[in-house]
C-alpha cells in the first residue's frame, strides 16, 4: 500500500506543473505587483518593483534581458537584413543572365545590320530534320 502512495504522489508531483494554469486579470490595477527584500538593518528596506515581462533572455534581471535582446534584434534585422539586402542587391550576376539578354540583343542589332532574318529558317539543314509520317501521326491535331 505504501508503495502505490508513493508512487501517486510521484507522479501528480511530476503531473502537476503541466496541469497548472496562470489566469489573465482583467483589472485596471498593472503596478500593484511588489517584492520586498528586507536587508540587514531594519532601517533599509529596498523595494524592488517588477512591472516588466521578459523577453525570455534573462527572468530576473532586466537589464540583461533588454540588453540581449537590443543586441540580437540589431544583429538580426540590421545586419542581416539590411547588410544582406544591400550585398545581394548589388552582388554580381553569376548565372550571366544580363550577359545573354545583352548577347541576343548584339546578335539580333548584327542580323538586322546585314539585311537577315532575325532567326534563320534553315538553321538546322532540313536534311537532318526526321518528321513522322502521316501514318504514325494518326488523328494528332497539329497547329501551325
Amino acid at each position: 500500500m505504501t508503495n502505490f502512495a508513493s508512487i501517486n504522489r510521484l507522479i501528480s508531483h511530476r503531473i502537476r506543473p503541466v496541469f497548472q494554469r496562470r489566469l489573465v486579470s482583467t483589472s485596471k490595477k498593472n503596478n500593484d505587483t511588489v517584492a520586498a527584500e528586507a536587508c540587514q538593518s531594519q532601517t533599509n528596506t529596498k523595494v524592488v518593483v517588477k512591472s516588466w515581462v521578459s523577453y525570455g533572455y534573462d527572468h530576473k534581471n532586466k537589464t540583461d534581458d533588454r540588453s540581449v535582446m537590443h543586441v540580437l534584434m540589431f544583429g538580426a534585422l540590421t545586419l542581416c537584413g539590411v547588410v544582406g539586402g544591400f550585398v545581394w542587391t548589388y552582388a554580381p550576376d553569376y548565372h550571366l543572365r544580363d550577359w545573354g539578354v545583352r548577347e541576343a540583343f548584339l546578335e539580333l542589332r548584327r542580323r538586322e545590320a546585314e539585311g537577315k532574318l532575325p532567326i534563320d529558317p534553315n538553321f538546322i539543314p532540313v536534311e537532318k530534320i526526321i518528321l513522322p509520317s502521316d501514318e504514325e501521326l494518326g488523328d494528332t491535331e497539329i497547329i501551325i
